[in-house]
């Protein structure tokens, strides 16, 4: 009937028009004609035009009724099938967006195969072409997982309001069960699905982020299940938008339920913190036996988009298995829905256990397997690609951690000509933090012509994702910018400021952003002039005080003790609008004189000394960020960062990975800790501090 209906009406249309053109004629020539005669036969025609136009417009009311019931009646089983292909719910990296599908091949799904771990790279490369053209396609491709299953108890009037999003819901077949609670219907359902790894079967359970109303069920389901750890992938909000409830206390006990959960540590880290519970069952007849569960939760996770590298969240998927005992029940993890990062994260897991096992992965199909058991199982192409990326990392780098017990052993393995996968020797390590890419479509802000003046090396500028903004001054263009990157440190975000020894022209920008950043501590790691050249302004006052633009300084205190020189500066602001308490503050300069002209420094004791200094120079002026340069604020300074960054790890967990340290600051800043020297330097001074403080030495 469709295709006839559009033909049915043109054949309507064209006598109603030819009908009307008549009339229209009939009565203009009505008009000037004045002749008079017998009756025209052809004088009837106008009025059965007037009488056929109503029957002929109630017609093509009615067919054109027919019409689009038919076609509404028809799309409206076409959005169905297309709803369950690609939900319209929130995706948790990217409100609101939709993933453009593009069009499948004639002849049926494309088959994607495993790949062996040694074409990785190369197929990677290939997919990354043309803006991820190929990964857009083969994500496209996956089946959405919704043709399986039946969600009749999730659907259920008593259990709608609590899915946190009405179109993620778990699948009847592979839905976590809770025990029904007398009095109480459907008391037995969560939004929660058992999701299998790379060979064990329910090895995890991907779970929304609980609800206020729903908090007690995912208590009890973590008793319930024998689940000795949570993964938590979102933040409590983001976007100003709430992603999960907090189900913990921050201190002390709460009872959810029926189940007490008490909180026995808590240690925030840059990338994670890790959370300890003791939870137990309050019964009418008595208490069950108390358990202890570990909450990981991976806070780096950006508000769009996916992690900008993935080495965080291999530390953290390594500490996650570190940490869950053998005999557990399934690891529970959540994201806000439960199917991006969660399945993100499990699909990591999985493949990193096949890479193992038979040297080849296959994301496709274990995708596509898991989205049987939780339909939407990785949710968006930037994070099905972020999977492979994190998958390369690994091939590529390998697990560089070590204990503190084993680094003698493994420095003598590095000096030596072995080749393992697992034991290079320290020139191919460092060659292979060389490769690392330095990305210079992100130093657009840096390259401008008259930021370039304010380098003193013009390889080594800020990207623009990290640069230090400085407060723009007005009516002068560029005085926002200033060679210096934001660092993270060890337990928090930006804690270090690498930048370069300011230059003449430079310094009142330099002595700005330590006000404006609160910064109270400054590490300096070369003199003014070295082998006759100059490589940092003396940016300070021998005595009295000097005045860069609208800040003073004024030199308090200077003491020379073993090879580092403390001077305390009285830093005021000379504007009138500023409030008395905040106009004037004291910082500290850390004036490093150990680090030889030529190389580095004979022994670590130095450096280990003023890292301690620096860190209690922190604990009594709060953690604003630490500002760091040597001459052009990548080589020493990155040394210093790095050194700073394994030595706290060393202390909290005793262990260390002087690879990935450095790499990680690589992404941040170009060229830091720039020579293999300074790179074996870092061993060396870890070395020395075992040695010296031996409680380390048999950490484990």
């Amino acid at each position: 009937m469709e295709p006839l209906c559009p033909l049915l009406l043109v054949g309507f249309s064209l006598p109603l028009a030819r009908a009307l053109r008549g009339n229209e004629t009939t009565a203009d020539s009505n008009e000037t004609t004045t002749t008079s005669g017998p009756p025209d036969p052809g004088a009837s025609q106008p009025l059965l035009a007037w009488l056929l136009l109503p029957l002929l417009l109630l017609l093509l009311v009615l067919l054109l009724a027919a019409y689009f019931f038919r076609f509404r009646k028809q799309r409206k089983a076409v959005v169905s099938a297309s709803d369950k292909k690609m939900p319209n719910g929130i995706l948790e990296e990217q409100e609101q967006q939709r993933v453009m599908l593009l069009s499948r091949s004639p002849s049926g799904p494309k088959k994607y195969f495993p790949i062996p771990v040694e074409h990785l790279e190369e197929e990677i490369r290939i997919r990354s072409a043309d803006d991820c053209k190929q990964f857009r396609e083969e994500f496209n491709s996956l089946p959405s997982g919704h043709i399986q299953g039946t969600f009749e108890l999730a659907n259920k009037e008593e259990n709608r309001e609590k899915n946190r999003y009405p179109n993620i819901l778990p699948n009847d077949h592979s839905r976590v069960i809770l025990s029904q609670v007398d009095g109480i219907p459907c008391s037995d359902y969560i939004n929660a699905s058992y999701i299998d790894g790379y060979k064990e079967k329910n090895k995890f359970i991907a779970a929304q982020g609980p609800k206020q109303e729903t908090v007690n069920d995912f208590w009890r389901m973590v008793w319930e299940q024998k689940s000795a750890t949570i993964v938590m992938l979102t933040n409590l909000k983001e976007r100003k938008e709430e992603k999960c409830h907090q189900y913990w206390p921050d201190q002390g006990c709460w009872t959810y339920g029926n189940i007490r959960v008490c909180v026995e540590d808590c240690v925030v880290l840059v990338d994670y913190t890790i959370r300890k519970f003791c939870i137990q069952p309050q019964l009418p007849d008595g208490c069950k036996a108390p358990r202890l569960v570990s909450q990981l939760h991976f806070t780096s996770w950006p508000d769009f988009g996916v992690p900008f590298t993935p080495i965080g969240m291999l530390k953290f998927l390594k500490k996650v298995k570190m940490l869950n005992p053998v005999h557990a029940g399934p690891i529970v993890v959540h994201c806000s829905a439960g199917v991006g990062r969660t399945g993100t994260f499990i699909v990591i897991d999985a493949m990193m256990a096949m890479m193992h096992a038979e040297q080849k992965v296959d994301v496709f199909e274990f995708v596509s397997r898991i989205r049987n058991q939780r339909p939407q199982m990785v949710q968006t192409d930037m994070q099905y690609t972020f999977i492979y990326q994190a998958l390369l990392e690994y091939y590529l780098y390998g697990d560089t951690e070590l204990d503190v017990s084993s680094l003698e052993k493994h420095l003598q393995t590095m000096h030596g000509t072995t080749t393992h996968f697992d034991k290079i020797g320290l020139e191919e390590e460092f060659r292979k933090l060389t490769n690392v890419r330095i990305m210079k479509e992100n130093m657009r802000t840096g390259n401008l012509p008259a930021n370039m003046k304010k380098a003193r090396v013009i390889q080594i500028i800020p990207y623009d994702f990290n640069r230090v903004i400085l407060s723009m001054k007005r009516g002068q263009e560029y005085t926002d910018y200033i060679n210096a990157s934001f660092i993270d440190g060890y337990r928090q975000k930006d804690y270090f400021i690498a930048t370069q020894g300011p230059l003449a022209h430079t310094v009142e920008d330099f002595w700005r952003m330590i006000w404006e950043w609160k910064s109270h501590t400054i590490v300096m790691l070369t003199e003014v002039q070295e082998r006759e050249q100059d490589k940092c302004y003396q940016y300070w006052p021998t005595e009295g005080s000097v005045t860069h633009g609208e800040i003073t300084i004024e030199i308090k205190n200077d003491t020379l003790s073993e090879a580092i020189s403390i001077r305390d500066f009285l830093v005021t602001l000379n504007q009138p609008q500023a409030r008395q308490e905040e106009q004037v503050r004291v910082v500290r300069q850390f004036h490093f004189h150990g680090w030889p002209e030529i190389g580095i420094p004979a022994e670590g004791k130095g450096m280990i000394d003023l890292i301690a200094a620096v860190q209690k120079q922190q604990q009594q002026t709060g953690n604003h960020p630490i500002t760091v340069h040597c001459s052009a604020g990548a080589g020493r300074t990155g040394t210093f960062i790095a050194l700073s960054n394994i030595l706290e790890r060393v202390k909290a967990e005793g262990l260390l990975d002087v690879f990935q340290a450095v790499k990680s600051l690589r992404l941040q800043r170009p060229h830091m800790v720039q020579t293999l020297e300074q790179y074996e330097f870092c061993y060396k001074v870890v070395q020395d501090f075992i040695d010296i403080f031996s409680d380390y030495a048999n950490f484990k």
